[in-house]
């Protein structure tokens, strides 16, 4: 049985601006290649931050319940792993800490059937001491329902939102570590196959999210008692990780990872459109990150997940990349 919620060093955040709060954006001193090849053994990577600190790109894994690093030369290296990490899905990085997604969706050396769809949480970890800080437990806010804990935002007072893919809802942490559902939304979160996915915070006080089943973007009101309205103007765009560069340029990830998009707006995504497409060099993508005043995506295999489900002997998979958006 899992523990509700452990908590250890409070994580109160700064107040500060987006760039500042997300070392992922910080810019190292040398240019990366356009596209980093590294192998790291069964990885199966969902997310991918960037950490100035480290100065290496932060990964997940869906198999191995651990977290990794990759330098821009391409040299892997283990980062840390405990045993409540099951499935690390979204990651950020900020203010010393690392915010991680953890899910089950049974495909790896963690799953159990206490925790197969039924595992979404919020782990916080210090960038320094590798040390586990705070669980926070978010499917007892929904019992009795199946949970995937994806992808992760933050905001400048330190709150932290997470979606959940196969329930329709939008979870708060608040900076002190206590949870709530944000926003339940049946109509326009749920989905027959996989539903809410990437999620990022806009500075002028909105989420923008990605429902990937049924292929559209949600803005949802922070300043207006969590309104959610659809981003207009695009007819269908399965979105993964979401990547917002500025205040205008969103940087999708879909066609089942083989493309980024890059869509753009200009009226504060009421609408939107996809002014430009990368279909060069993806494989089986998930999301980005925002380094060197460039898009660097994660292509994961993530594919294969799905292929191998009941059978996790068959994600045999040791070599990946991060592509330059071109």
């Amino acid at each position: 049985m899992k523990k509700k919620f452990i908590s250890g060093t409070l994580f109160v955040a700064a107040v500060c601006g987006v760039t500042a709060c997300e070392d992922h954006r910080d810019s190292p001193n040398a240019a990366f290649p356009e596209r980093i090849e590294f192998v790291a053994e069964r990885q199966y990577p969902e997310g991918i931050a960037y950490s100035s600190q480290l100065d290496r790109f932060i990964i997940t894994s869906l198999t191995q319940g651990k977290l990794g690093t990759v330098s821009p030369s391409g040299q892997y290296q283990d980062l840390l792993s405990v045993p409540e990490l099951i499935s690390g899905v979204g990651v950020k990085v900020a203010n010393g800490r690392i915010f991680v997604a953890n899910s089950d969706n049974g495909v790896s050396t963690k799953s159990s059937p206490q925790t197969v769809r039924k595992t979404a949480e919020l782990l916080v970890f210090d960038l320094s001491t590798r040390k586990l800080e705070r669980r926070v437990d978010l499917d007892d806010l929904l019992p009795g329902v199946n949970h995937f804990a994806n992808d992760l935002a933050l905001d400048p007072n330190g709150k932290v939102y997470v979606t959940d893919s196969f329930s329709p809802v939008i979870y708060q942490v608040t900076a002190d570590g206590q949870a709530s559902v944000l926003v339940r939304d049946e109509a326009r979160f749920s989905s027959p196959t996989f539903g809410l996915n990437g999620i990022v915070y806009h500075p002028n006080g909105y989420l923008i999210v990605a429902n990937t089943g049924a292929g559209k973007l949600y803005k949802v009101d922070l300043n207006n008692g969590n309104a959610v309205t659809e981003v207009g103007g695009i007819s269908s765009l399965p979105g993964d990780g979401l990547t917002l560069v500025g205040t205008t340029d969103l940087y999708v990830v879909t066609g089942s990872g083989s493309r980024v998009a890059l869509v753009r707006s200009n009226d504060n995504f009421s609408t939107a459109s996809v002014v430009r497409t990368d279909e060069t060099g993806y494989s089986m993508a998930t999301t980005s990150t925002y380094v060197n005043e460039e898009i660097f995506t994660l292509n994961a295999r993530i594919g294969e997940i799905g292929a191998a489900m009941g059978d996790p002997s068959k994600l045999q998979s040791d070599t990946y990349s991060i592509q330059q958006f071109r």
